[in-house]
């Protein structure tokens, strides 16, 4: 595993992580508590440390699988979650983004998580108009200073929020996460650069195009009811898979595409880590790989 510092903060990172999304049901599959310690355990062998989760990812039951995988060996993570989306008890998505509210997510997220503390809190893809809330940002740095929260970061939802990306310094956020894979580089227009010269850390969120760079799907694959890919247009999943088709041509032999993939959005020197979900000890192995792949040069130096 390889490692990188997440912006101005003194986290060391490693450059993949691992994304959590779909603890909270989202991909078609409720995932035990077993399954869950055993993809930490494997992340664990293989030099990950960093995980991203979210107070919506499920109603904090992503955020309460890791509390209660990770309970015992708190200290060996980055824990990254986020503020903005609450689900509820109905399941129906409310968007809260006072300073009250905010707040009441926080401590949530913390009793979820069984922390005293997040190693990064972000602001989860709000619009600019949420953004520009003086209370808020205030209410947070004040956790901040108390150390409940370490670090402040802002996930955009737009990847050409350009806006929320340039005032990251002046609300004392580290680091942006941002939709950053093969068939998506549209940070590099501008958001990137605006990183750089911030010197903020960047997490490269849905880094496989929502399972299309995996290289597990072929042309007219489609999935069941549950899972949220189920709700694209068939015609838009058509197309992306024809993508895929000539992006495959891309990856060396004997290089598994999901490797290749992450390693291709690490190449970037604005990206810190790629926080790709996994379904099982087998991905968790297979996105590892990706580290020794992004220090190996062009690609077309890559080995199996």
């Amino acid at each position: 595993m390889k490692y990188r510092r997440l912006g101005k903060t003194d986290l060391k990172v490693s450059v993949v992580g691992v994304g959590t999304w779909q603890f909270g049901g989202a991909w078609g599959k409720d995932f035990e508590l077993a399954e869950v310690k055993e993809m930490f355990s494997a992340a664990k062998d293989h030099g990950i440390n960093l995980i991203d989760t979210a107070e919506c990812y499920g109603d904090h039951t992503s955020e309460r699988l890791i509390g209660e995988a990770l309970e015992k060996e708190r200290e060996n993570w980055v824990i990254a979650t986020k503020f903005g989306h609450n689900l509820g008890a109905s399941h129906a998505p409310e968007l809260n983004w006072q300073a009250d509210e905010v707040k009441k997510q926080l401590d949530e997220s913390l009793r979820s998580l069984r922390t005293d503390y997040v190693d990064l809190l972000q602001f989860h893809s709000g619009s600019d108009e949420f953004f520009d809330n003086e209370e808020t940002w205030s209410m947070l740095a004040a956790e901040v200073d108390a150390g409940r929260v370490h670090h402040l970061g802002i996930s955009i939802g737009s990847n050409q929020n350009v806006y929320q990306t340039d005032k990251a310094s002046s609300i004392r956020a580290s680091a942006i996460q941002v939709i950053y894979n093969r068939m998506n580089n549209a940070p590099e227009e501008a958001v990137f650069d605006s990183c750089t010269r911030q010197d903020l850390g960047v997490l490269a969120r849905v880094p496989l195009a929502s399972g299309f760079l995996s290289g597990k799907y072929q042309p007219g694959a489609r999935w069941s009811e549950g899972d949220v890919r189920h709700k694209r247009k068939p015609e838009d999943t058509d197309k992306a898979l024809a993508e895929v088709e000539k992006i495959k041509e891309e990856v060396p032999e004997g290089v598994a595409m999901a490797s290749w993939a992450l390693a291709w959005c690490l190449r970037h020197p604005a990206v810190t880590c790629v926080i790709p979900g996994c379904k099982s000890v087998e991905q968790v192995i297979t996105n590892a790989e990706a580290a020794n792949l992004a220090e190996a040069g062009h690609p077309q130096d890559w080995k199996g």
